[in-house]
């Protein structure tokens, strides 16, 4: 199924589908991605990707949400975000979580609906090189997804910057979309 993100309706569509445990296909506001809900999409993400058991997925999540899953997050990023990086934190639950606050209000819409977070990925399978054209990413995972979502042929082409803000100074692990030099201090 392909869905418009400009349709008032897909909003909806994408709640009732995600908290079924759809796996989605989603105009980020870096890249195109490949999502799910937050604690019920793991599993069938990780099959659809070929990704490793013990390598984790990315959040997207509004700052409460964030919040909620985070130890501590410094007041430095909660001040920049939203925005194209995505900071590693202490998590509540022990060992680290990347969590981005999204700078697109159809994401922010999207993660307040479902009332929860939404793990998200690179459109590709692990190992191989990220697809940004809708037109290229219908043909590979039409048949692998339960929807995609169409934005803008090429959403972007470049991901997040990454962030490990656990220990200080932050380093910064991937240079993308985000310039983020004056964080790390």
């Amino acid at each position: 199924m392909i869905l418009n993100k400009t349709n008032p309706e897909t909003l909806q569509t994408l709640t009732t589908l995600m908290a079924d445990g759809a796996v989605i296909v989603l105009p980020c506001d870096t890249i195109y991605g490949l999502c799910a809900i937050y604690g019920l999409g793991e599993k069938p993400l990780k099959e659809i990707k070929g990704r490793d058991a013990d390598k984790p997925f990315l959040i997207l999540a509004t700052k409460e949400q964030a919040m909620s899953l985070a130890s501590e997050i410094p007041q430095v990023i909660l001040d920049a975000w939203p925005a194209p990086f995505t900071a590693i934190l202490k998590a509540k639950e022990g060992g680290t979580i990347g969590i981005r606050v999204p700078d697109d209000p159809f994401l922010q819409r999207l993660l307040e609906k479902l009332d929860a977070p939404v793990y998200s990925t690179s459109v590709n399978m692990s190992g191989e090189p990220t697809l940004v054209s809708f037109s290229n990413i219908c043909s590979r995972f039409e048949a692998l997804v339960d929807c995609l979502v169409r934005g803008p042929e090429v959403q972007g082409e470049v991901a997040s910057t990454i962030i490990d803000v656990t220990e200080k100074p932050f380093k910064i692990l991937r240079q993308g979309l985000y310039d983020a030099q004056h964080l790390i201090g």
